[in-house]
């Protein structure tokens, strides 16, 4: 299975491009925590990654090329869900084909030959600064600079050749960039933890299931108002003895006290499974089934 953690350290960064090669769609620059999950989830393959400035853009280049992967982020375990990333699923036309968990684990990285009492800034997201807080309190000669990107922030320096200037990225990032590590680890709370989905063009779906090893899904619907109407979901979901793993409620904008729910489910067997299916969607409004694929095992810390 090509999501299996763990991981080993990254490599292929130079892969060359084949026409049989998989293209996947990143948000980010080369180095992100986005490839470093597109190339663990294709482990075994050599893939190109298509950067991609925004989701919103990625959403939109995998609507104008079917041929196009796409993997996005869609919730952390310390920020919580990213609920724009909810909408962009619903509103397109692509089918979630598998799933990846990535430790994020930060790293202070500088250029070559510099040591930590040499850094006078550290560049990096302001999430990133943040995650590492503690790290930066115990230096506080070291000026904080927010920038748009962690692997951003590493190619700066390396391009810039900026001396006494460290970024907080990822391991994989200051590696391509020909930063050296100073330190390791340097993030608050080592439970830190995002999850990413793969994506394809609905019609290619096919191409990428696995039934033997399918035991998650990804599913959509709308509620109405009433007493009791997620309590009956809930309730069909649990008789047939499916897990849920997740629940996320967007409101609908212009119908008042109407909500989204984002569901995703695991199960033992794929029969009751599908009962429980066409158990819910009377009860439900919109019901759609954005994907089914294998469930990723929680990485280790």
């Amino acid at each position: 299975m090509r999501h299996e953690n763990p991981a080993p350290e990254r490599a292929g960064f130079s892969d060359f491009y084949t026409p049989d090669m998989k293209r996947v769609a990143i948000q980010g620059i080369a180095g992100c925590f986005h490839e470093t999950a597109a190339r663990r989830y294709f482990r075994d393959e050599a893939i190109e990654v298509v950067p991609c400035r925004s989701f919103g853009e990625l959403f939109a280049r995998m609507a104008g090329d079917p041929a196009l992967l796409g993997i996005a982020a869609i919730e952390n375990t310390i920020a919580g869900s990213l609920l724009p990333n909810h909408e962009l699923l619903r509103r397109s036309s692509l089918a979630v084909i598998g799933e990846y968990k990535l430790r994020i684990s930060h790293v202070l990285a500088a250029l070559p030959g510099e040591a930590p009492c040499d850094i006078g800034e550290v560049h990096s997201h302001p999430i990133a600064l943040m995650q590492c807080g503690d790290f930066l309190k115990t230096h506080p000669g070291m000026k904080i600079v927010e920038r748009d990107d962690t692997a951003g922030s590493a190619r700066e320096i390396a391009e810039g050749r900026l001396a006494g200037t460290a970024a907080i990225c990822g391991a994989d990032a200051a590696r391509l960039y020909g930063l050296e590590i100073l330190r390791r680890g340097i993030e608050t709370n080592k439970h830190n933890f995002t999850r990413f989905l793969l994506l394809a063009d609905e019609p290619r779906a096919a191409e990428f299931a696995d039934p033997a090893h399918t035991d998650k899904a990804s599913l959509l619907f709308t509620l109405s108002h009433t007493q009791g109407s997620l309590s009956k979901v809930l309730t069909v979901l649990s008789f047939y003895d499916i897990n849920l793993t997740k629940i996320q409620s967007l409101p609908i904008i212009g119908r008042e006290w109407e909500y989204r729910f984002y569901v995703d489910v695991t199960f033992d067997d794929r029969v009751r499974y599908r009962q429980a299916i066409d158990a819910a969607r009377p009860l439900t409004s919109d019901f759609r089934i954005l994907g089914e694929y294998a469930e990723c095992p929680n990485p280790a810390i």
